[in-house]
């Protein structure tokens, strides 16, 4: 399992922005076009790997959490709830201010009650920025955070909390997979 994952993040493209070696791969930016079984293998690896129970819903980040989470959704028939970069001014709407190792910015939750019971996906981590940010507005909405399991780590960032990985990669002039889930 993860073969796809693993040969396409060995193989993908990187661009330095500024001091930062951005890595380009389709399950992190949809560039150049997400295969379906390289999206599937990844989802189908999330739900073996989440815990899901006594889960009311899954919550990712917009935009590249929407593909996996989409996919897991269905797979699950957990409702999926988006976190988005626009703001719609609803009952009940958290900021969440996310500050990452290459850019900064605002995202918006919505549609969470006190006692959901949530498991959070995502597609990469690095510096855990905008997990940081994502758990404080999910705690401040009153939700119980079940598990989290990203699709990507990028070196050793702390969150506060455990989390899942289905791969750990190490990114200098080239991305090399250092550990796998499975």
């Amino acid at each position: 399992m993860l073969e796809r994952l693993i040969s396409t993040l060995e193989s993908c493209p990187i661009v330095a922005r500024g001091d930062y070696n951005y890595f380009i791969h389709p399950i992190t930016d949809g560039v150049p076009a997400i295969e379906p079984a390289l999206l599937r293998e990844v989802a189908t690896a999330m739900v073996k790997a989440i815990d899901f129970n006594g889960a009311d819903r899954i919550v990712t980040a917009e935009a590249m959490g929407i593909p996996l989470g989409s996919i897991i959704s269905s797979m699950t028939d957990l409702p999926l709830n988006i976190v988005r970069k626009r703001e719609y001014r609803l009952p009940g709407e958290v900021p969440v201010h996310q500050v990452t190792g290459y850019s900064k910015g605002q995202l918006y939750l919505n549609g969470i009650s006190p006692g959901d019971r949530v498991v959070i996906i995502d597609d990469v981590i690095s510096t855990g920025g905008t997990m940081k940010a994502l758990l404080a507005a999910l705690d401040r909405a009153g939700a119980e955070v079940i598990d989290v399991c990203i699709a990507i780590k990028r070196g050793e960032p702390d969150i506060g909390r455990p989390f899942k990985s289905l791969v750990t990669v190490k990114v200098t002039d080239r991305v090399q997979v250092v550990d796998r889930y499975f």
